[in-house]
C-alpha cells in the first residue's frame, strides 16, 4: 500500500510538471487583428496602418491586474495607401525605421471599468522614447476566441516623430489617435 501512495505521489507530479499554467501569454492572431491610426495633415484625416506586428498577452476579465501583455509593431510595414508618403514617413526626421525598427507597448497594469470595459497604463516605447499611455478597451468572447478593441491618443511631438520642418502642427497635427484590435484564442 505504501508503495502504491508513493507511485500515485510521483505520477501527480510528473503530471504537474507537465501542466501549463493557465497564465501564459498567448500569441496573438494577426490574421484577426490590426493596428492603425488617424492623424491630420492640412486639417485632413489621413489614415494608416502597420501590417507586421506581433503580440503575446496573458488577460482574465475576472482578474485584469494579473495582465500580461507586450505588443511589438514593425514601423518599416507603414501603410499609407501612398508610396510617396510611406517613403517618407520611414525617414530619420519621421520614424526613422533604420534607427528604430520596432515600437514596442508592456502593460503595467489593467483595471476594470465594468461592462467588459477596461484601461491598460504601460510603457509605449516609439523611436527610442519611451512614454505611459493609458489605452481604454473592450473586451468580447465568442467561439472560443478573445477580442480586444481600444483607441489612445498620442502625441507624435513626444517621441520626436515629425522633427524639424515636420514639427509644425497647422501642417501635421500632433495627435495621433491609435486603434487597435488583438484576437487571442480562449483555452
Amino acid at each position: 500500500m505504501k508503495r502504491f501512495l508513493l507511485l500515485l505521489f510521483a505520477a501527480s507530479l510528473a503530471l504537474d510538471a507537465g501542466a501549463q499554467p493557465l497564465n501564459l501569454p498567448k500569441k496573438i492572431m494577426r490574421e484577426r487583428s490590426y493596428v492603425r491610426f488617424v492623424t491630420k495633415q492640412m486639417n485632413v484625416p489621413v489614415e494608416g496602418q502597420f501590417r507586421s506586428f506581433d503580440g503575446k498577452v496573458s488577460f482574465d476579465p475576472v482578474a485584469p491586474a494579473a495582465t500580461i501583455a507586450e505588443f511589438t509593431v514593425d514601423t518599416g510595414s507603414i501603410d499609407l495607401h501612398n508610396e510617396e508618403g510611406e517613403t517618407e514617413a520611414k525617414r530619420k526626421l519621421w520614424l526613422d525605421v533604420p534607427g528604430f525598427p520596432t515600437a514596442k507597448f508592456v502593460t503595467k497594469s489593467v483595471k476594470a471599468l465594468g461592462n467588459n470595459r477596461f484601461e491598460a497604463t504601460g510603457t509605449l516605447t516609439l523611436k527610442g522614447t519611451s512614454v505611459d499611455v493609458v489605452a481604454p478597451f473592450t473586451v468580447t468572447d465568442a467561439n472560443l476566441l478573445r477580442t480586444v478593441d481600444g483607441q489612445f491618443p498620442l502625441k507624435r511631438l513626444r517621441f520626436k516623430v515629425g522633427e524639424a520642418q515636420w514639427s509644425d502642427t497647422d501642417t501635421v497635427a500632433d495627435e495621433v489617435l491609435v486603434r487597435f484590435r488583438f484576437t487571442v484564442p480562449i483555452t
